[in-house]
């Protein structure tokens, strides 16, 4: 079983003798659009289970998605990304400005 969360410095922002990392989490989600509610699941072999209640049309699921990952983590939708899997139910979401403990724990206790 491979563990989906990962986490890595992105970047080094460089001033003097400032020097500030970015964290990135990355996360593997199935999606299961047209549900009664959106709503986190939970994790089943490591991939965050997420039901939405949004059609995926025109990207309307993709959209109530970063919504809710957005309410659910406290950090605006500019901080997620969908790395993989746009047009499919799998997708590998990148979540930046947060750890891996902390993701995790937010997500567990939803």
């Amino acid at each position: 079983m491979r563990f989906a969360w990962r986490s890595r410095t992105v970047r080094h922002i460089t001033t003097g003798d400032i020097v500030a990392d970015e964290e990135r989490s990355r996360i593997t989600a199935r999606i299961q659009p047209n549900a009664r509610r959106s709503e986190v699941m939970g994790f089943t072999a490591g991939v965050l289970q997420v039901r939405i209640a949004a059609p995926p049309i025109k990207g309307k699921a993709n959209d109530e998605l970063m919504r809710l990952l957005s309410d659910v983590l406290g950090v605006s939708k500019s901080n997620l990304a969908i790395e993989k899997g746009i047009t499919g139910r799998k997708k590998t979401i990148v979540i930046t400005g947060l750890g891996q403990d902390r993701v995790v724990t937010l997500l567990k206790g939803h």
